[in-house]
């Protein structure tokens, strides 16, 4: 026979170490395979093995849950594009980021689904469009205009509609086998170029 749980046991059980990670990788597994719309925190407290209360306790509700995902994906993505050397490079490590973490991707980018108001989520999001700025500012003033703010937003577009499209597996003709990061480097050079310290760069 098995000897009882002890109180301080079942007290372990109900932490599970660290149940906010617990939950947050069994509900981007979730994501990855079925979408957010599968996500119910019953059934992610299943998965990790504890209460079904549990996961409340840390998000609240679902909105909470994919607003911390959400919030971990603007981070890991500031990180990424941390110390770019250009744009495209920057580029590139964002497509990388989507297919690395796609569930992260698909979340971040449905604001239907996540606070506003989330003073983490809202933080996450100013460090990454920073990173994204510092890469802006190393291209060539005569690719980028006067409007930096609109060149942004042309290589974030670039980036974010090359990765959507990879994603769906709409660019599988096009891409073939070639690496992906090395096709979005060559459009990226069509568009935009490098200021170097003695003029443009390719």
């Amino acid at each position: 026979m098995s000897p009882a749980k002890s109180p301080a046991a079942s007290q372990r059980s109900y932490h599970h170490g660290d149940l906010r990670r617990a939950v947050l990788t069994a509900a981007l597994e979730v994501i990855a395979a079925d979408g957010p719309s599968a996500l119910s925190l019953r059934d992610l407290a299943r998965r990790a093995g504890v209460s079904h209360a549990a996961p409340a306790h840390h998000f609240k509700d679902r909105a909470g849950l994919l607003t911390a995902i959400a919030a971990e994906g603007y981070g890991l993505l500031a990180q990424a594009l941390a110390d770019a050397r250009d744009l495209r490079e920057a580029g590139v490590r964002y497509v990388r980021f989507a297919r690395e973490h796609p569930a992260h991707f698909e979340v971040m980018f449905t604001p239907g689904l996540l606070r506003g108001d989330d003073l983490e989520l809202a933080t996450a999001r100013a460090l990454a469009a920073d990173a994204l700025r510092t890469a802006v500012s190393a291209v060539d003033p005569g690719d980028r205009g006067q409007d930096a703010g609109l060149a942004g937003v042309a290589a974030w577009s670039l980036a974010h509609g090359f990765a959507t499209l990879l994603l769906g597996r709409n660019l599988d003709t096009a891409v073939g086998d070639r690496d992906p990061e090395e096709v979005f480097h060559t459009l990226a050079g069509m568009l935009f170029h490098s200021a170097g310290p003695h003029g443009r760069q390719d």
